[in-house]
């Protein structure tokens, strides 16, 4: 005869109750944990491509600070379109760097700012309608992200991430982590401490900055391109 004893159907149920509280609680984290790990793989993926493409364009047509400018704009018709080929800044991509960063879908609104789709469901867009420094890098569909959170502002350190390219020479104190360099994640006015990528006025990782979060892209470049525990906010994709 068996000695071993079967399993009471209330024993089962305990059984199933405790497994079904732990996966409860575990599925979340398991599931942001892999969220933060493709939002840190397609930041760290664009900020390459974006400047690999830039060394390459050296080649061909010399250093960068010579065929950059800090300018937008778009001629728009009757209706407020723009008209296909008047932005600045997308005239400028073409010529320089669209050979070297595949996209599959390319937009511009009505004050010429472009946004281009990447095929890992990503995409990058120009900030401003009338500067070409300040870039936005989205880890999903912009759309979708911003509808997310309500607002660009809202959006900006969760699923939309702060980039400067300005490499034309400048002087002052707040431009020393930007000019003469490629694409960089937002450090304008960066104090080089930790604190003040979190506390900055200006641009901290924080919603009471004026550049609310612009900092937090930093925040995680710093970390080795991996989202730290102490992150204020979770991303999403």
């Amino acid at each position: 005869s068996s000695n071993l004893k079967g399993f009471t159907l209330a024993e089962v149920l305990v059984t199933l109750g405790i497994i079904g509280v732990v996966a409860a609680m575990t599925m979340p984290v398991l599931i942001q944990n892999n969220i933060n790990r493709t939002v840190e793989t397609r930041l760290a993926k664009f900020y390459s491509v974006f400047n690999q493409a830039l060394k390459m364009a050296e080649v061909e047509y010399g250093d960068k600070e010579g065929w950059y400018q800090d300018k937008n704009g778009v001629i728009t018709d009757e209706d407020g379109n723009p008209i296909e080929g008047s932005s600045i800044i997308l005239e400028w991509y073409n010529i320089y760097l669209a050979k070297h960063i595949k996209t599959i879908k390319i937009t511009v609104d009505s004050e010429g700012r472009p946004t281009f789709y990447l095929a890992d469901g990503s995409a990058f867009a120009a900030a401003h309608s009338n500067v070409m420094r300040d870039w936005i890098f989205y880890s999903s569909d912009p759309e979708k992200c911003i509808a997310r959170h309500g607002s660009l502002a809202n959006a900006q350190g969760k699923c939309a991430f702060r980039f400067i390219y300005m490499p034309a020479a400048n002087n002052a104190e707040e431009w020393k982590y930007h000019t003469g360099r490629g694409l960089e994640p937002y450090k304008y006015g960066w104090d080089g401490t930790s604190e003040d990528l979190y506390n900055n006025a200006y641009a901290g990782c924080n919603d009471s900055s004026t550049c609310r979060n612009c900092m937090c892209t930093s925040v995680i470049q710093e970390n080795g391109w991996k989202i730290p525990k102490n992150y204020p906010y979770r991303v999403s994709r």
